[in-house]
């Protein structure tokens, strides 16, 4: 189990710091919210509901999928608090912005799906 969760929290790290860089690299103009905190937002999160995932998986495996779907929602609902004001206050987000806050959540929302898909396959 500790080997699961290492490498899952290695892997949310590896793709936080290849996508982070890759977009930045990509990114012609300048946002009006900080990438950084949005990629660090989503790589927080996703360590953290792998991290639960596999703790609930080994103790009740029985509601594990009940537990994800909790877990994606207070994902959600963090993410809307904490960048209430720098993004959803704007009036209009250019096409860049949008893409820098769309982009974060599928590529980590793949990433957590794995784990969490390995998680739930091995506990069963």
């Amino acid at each position: 189990m500790v080997k699961r969760i290492l490498y899952a929290v290695s892997t949310v790290l590896l793709v936080f710091l290849l996508a982070y860089n890759l977009h930045e690299f990509l990114n012609k103009g300048v946002l009006s919210y900080s990438l950084v905190h949005v990629y660090l937002f989503h790589a927080i999160a996703a360590a953290f509901i792998c991290i639960i995932m596999e703790l609930v998986a080994s103790q009740l495996p029985d509601q594990a999928g009940y537990t994800y779907l909790m877990l994606m929602c207070f994902k959600i609902g963090g993410f809307v608090i904490i960048f209430q004001e720098s993004v959803f206050l704007k009036d209009a987000l250019t096409k860049a912005d949008r893409i820098g806050l769309v982009a974060p959540l599928f590529i980590f929302l793949i990433a957590e799906a794995f784990f969490v898909y390995k998680t739930l396959s091995t506990n069963n």
